[in-house]
Order: structure tokens, then sequence, then C-alpha cells
């Protein structure tokens, strides 16, 4: 059991971070810091940041493996 929790604890971290970012993304336009569109291009924009640097880790470790 401690195991599972051990494997799960940087994906809580990683979302989040995530939800954490995008709080302060809807914050500032909430405030009329920002366009509804520009909230939603930056919340698009932190998501393929999250999602390509996942990827380029996973990467990284599989060829790792490799050597």
């Amino acid at each position: 059991m401690a195991t599972k929790r051990k494997k799960l604890v940087p994906f809580v971290l990683i979302a989040v971070s995530y939800f954490a970012l995008a709080a302060v993304v809807v914050f500032v336009a909430r405030a009329g810091g920002l366009t509804p569109e520009e909230a939603l291009l930056m919340l698009v924009g932190l998501l393929g940041l999250y999602v390509g640097f996942g990827i380029l880790i996973l990467i990284y470790r599989l060829i790792n493996k490799l050597e």
C-alpha cells in the first residue's frame, strides 16, 4: 500500500501545482487584468507546457534505461 502511495505523490503534486497556477490566472482575469480570451489562452498554454515537459521527462527516463 505504501509503494502505491509513493508512486502517486508526484502526480498529485503536479496536479496541485497546475491547479494553483490556473487559479492565479483565473484570479487575475476576474480582477480585470486579463480578458477572458487571454485567460483561456494562458490556461491552454500552461496545459501544453505541462504535457510537453511531461513527454520530454518520460523520453529522458526511457533513454536512461537503455544505457
